[in-house]
């Protein structure tokens, strides 16, 4: 596919679909976010003309070849208000002069200029919701930020009648709060070929946004007593206390941060690890109803993994038992439970082995037919 590069921030594949032309806005960096090329990718391979916009960092690298187009938006603040604030007039400003027939609002942060934009064009609006955002953590636990946010949502939600999400609880707070019926299409990795090598050493994974409620403040020093290294690949807005807690524990040499990683590299790092964590806390309704995207990706890498045993893992693990459950997320539990899991034989191997079973059962080939769907009930409107 011959692409035309306009400059390092967007990317413009050649030919474009010939279906109706979608645009997806996120705040994220999308040279990393495996959801979005996932969606994207199969939209535009459907034949839509699909653009994906996100934000351009002082540490974005270029982007990658895609089947659909690709925007990044330079903003000089990098995080807090200001970046919100100025993120969403830019994006505002860029959408207001494309051509396009529906626009997707990627969670809450970028919903106002969607709604906007919508009404202004007189287009089709949808809103992908990954997790409950007001409940988030680092939002809930902040009165004032959470006020803001929540008036956002309880402003433009309601007027976002077409929507889904990543599962059922989720989607059963949406209907309960704002009376909208969303869709559920889960956040699952494609079924791909499994290379069964031997992995060199047995070191633990940690995949994902390195943010608050992500349980670091037990998992780190759960390090001190784990027969294993802890690799972390992520970035987010717990990093400089994560980076703290190593160095206050003395695990400089059993924990190690490799930032983000492109999502070929990190299959490729997935597949090698031997264990699998996908931890948060229970301070706010969003950690509590997730569905974490790693939880998919270690399945698919046929690696058995300690997880929280919150409602929607409980029910998955209760078909197919693929981890370790854990209601105790202390120090002392995660260190006995990994290690358990790092020298119990028996367990890992029946873990593992239905690792590989589950992957054709949950993969992105199924959910892709509700997406499709969606879009197609949506847009023949």
């Amino acid at each position: 596919m011959n692409n035309t590069s306009l400059n390092n921030n967007i990317l413009t594949p050649n030919p474009l679909g010939d279906k109706a032309n979608i645009f997806f806005t996120v705040t994220t960096d999308i040279s990393y976010d495996q959801r979005m090329i996932r969606i994207c990718t199969s939209l535009a391979q459907a034949g839509y003309t699909i653009t994906l916009a996100g934000r351009k960092m002082k540490s974005s690298i270029p982007l990658d070849e895609q089947v659909f187009i690709q925007k990044r938006i330079n903003c000089y603040f990098e995080k807090g208000k200001l970046f919100y604030a100025e993120y969403n007039i830019r994006l505002f400003f860029f959408l207001l002069f494309k051509k396009m027939d529906c626009i997707v609002a990627i969670d809450l942060d970028t919903i106002l200029p969607c709604y906007f934009i919508s009404n202004i064009k007189k287009i089709k609006r949808v809103y992908d919701a990954h997790e409950l955002f007001c409940e988030m953590k680092e939002i809930a636990t902040r009165p004032a930020i959470y006020k803001l946010w929540k008036k956002i949502e309880n402003y433009t939600i309601p007027k976002f009648p077409c929507g889904y999400t990543v599962n059922q609880p989720i989607a059963d707070e949406f209907k309960k709060m704002y009376a909208v019926n969303y869709a559920v299409i889960r956040n699952i990795a494609m079924l791909r070929p499994l290379l069964f090598e031997p992995k060199t050493e047995k070191f633990i994974l940690y995949q994902g946004a390195v943010n608050e409620g992500r349980s670091f403040e037990t998992l780190i020093p759960a390090m001190i007593e784990v027969d294993s290294k802890l690799i972390i690949c992520g970035d987010g807005n717990f990093m400089e206390q994560a980076l703290q807690l190593v160095t206050t524990h003395n695990l400089h040499h059993k924990v190690f941060f490799k930032g983000k990683i492109q999502p070929d590299e990190l299959r490729t790092i997935t597949q090698q690890a031997y264990i699998g964590v996908t931890l948060f806390d229970d301070e706010g309704l969003s950690n509590y109803y997730s569905l974490a995207n790693r939880f998919f990706d270690y399945l698919h890498a046929g690696i058995p993994q300690l997880c929280v045993d919150y409602p929607v893992y409980k029910e998955i693990n209760t078909r197919q038992a693929i981890a370790v459950l854990v209601n105790d997320i202390s120090a002392a539990n995660l260190s006995a439970q990994l290690n358990n899991l790092l020298h119990n034989e028996v367990l890992y191997t029946e873990l593992q082995q239905n690792c590989i079973k589950a992957r054709e059962i949950f993969n992105w080939q199924t959910e892709e037919k509700k997406l499709l769907e969606f879009y197609k009930k949506l847009l023949a409107n």
